[in-house]
């Protein structure tokens, strides 16, 4: 934990008689890509503002690339990406245009046409904005995020609007920006998303942090009870267990070989936080 990208300690906001924030505490190391996850109103865009320096925290101490957003210079400005949830900008330009003219506002830009091509974005290069579908656009919003050579990205539900295999190649960028060390924090509705890219989640319900773990660690869900359902003589069979493997190996002696049927299950990502978020009502 040396290499802190992100660091919170008893983060606070309110807005007026709600307390949207209520002494948040995080580490967010470098090259790490962190999803922070949690229901409509729980605080995680306020949360990811005042990282980004656009929102005032009421108390607390938060560094963000070693530095205090609210205090934060244009420097530091040019060293994150943002993809927000929505935006509406240029709609006469094209992507080419528009990605080159983000470029310049940075010291050390990637390649624009290196830049659209990451973003599945080559064929619609000369396309106007407003021309684009919701999906298309949502890649411009990405490679706006990402044409500076950020050392964190802030991602939030950058995926809305793709399609199954549009969302997998945006997955495989995110992992490559990893890989080079850049920080990615995520914010995102897909717990499927979540658990394919996030070394660590946070799961946030009513201003604070319930837990963070990695997706297969999240509230204990690596030591859960396993299900091993099979189709017996008589119909369909189950069992909870916390030794599958045994389990199994003791209902395949009694088939002789393959058992009919067989699944082995734990609890799913989106099944812990659901519980997770039930128990903070």
């Amino acid at each position: 934990m040396t290499d802190l990208t992100v660091r919170a300690r008893g983060l606070r906001k309110r807005y007026d008689d709600v307390v949207a924030i209520n002494g948040l505490d995080l580490d967010i190391v470098q090259g790490e890509v962190f999803a922070l996850l949690g229901p409509n109103g729980a605080g995680k865009s306020t949360t990811v503002e005042i990282f980004e320096g656009y929102r005032k925290r009421d108390a607390g101490e938060v560094r963000v690339l070693g530095t205090d957003p609210a205090v934060a210079d244009r420097a530091w400005r040019a060293r994150i990406g943002i993809v927000p949830q929505s935006s509406r900008d240029s709609a006469e330009s094209t992507v080419r245009e528009i990605v080159r003219h983000f470029a310049g506002f940075y010291p050390n830009p990637h390649d624009p046409e290196e830049v659209i091509e990451q973003t599945g974005l080559l064929e619609k290069a000369d396309t106007r904005l407003h021309a684009l579908s919701g999906g298309q656009r949502r890649r411009v919003d990405v490679a706006l995020g990402i044409v500076g050579r950020p050392d964190l990205v802030f991602l939030d539900e950058p995926t809305t609007g793709f399609d199954p295999e549009a969302r997998r190649q945006f997955w495989t960028l995110v992992r490559g920006l990893s890989r080079d060390g850049t920080t990615i924090m995520l914010t995102t509705h897909y717990l499927e998303e979540a658990e394919a890219l996030a070394d660590r989640v946070g799961v946030i319900a009513r201003g604070q942090l319930r837990a963070v773990a990695p997706p297969a660690s999240l509230g204990g869900r690596d030591r859960a009870t396993a299900r091993v359902t099979w189709t017996g003589p008589d119909g369909p069979r189950s069992v909870e267990t916390r030794t599958p493997t045994q389990t199994v190996a003791e209902i395949s002696a009694l088939f002789g070989g393959e058992i009919p049927g067989l699944t082995v299950s734990r609890p799913t990502l989106e099944d812990i936080y659901l519980t997770m978020i039930r128990d903070a009502q």
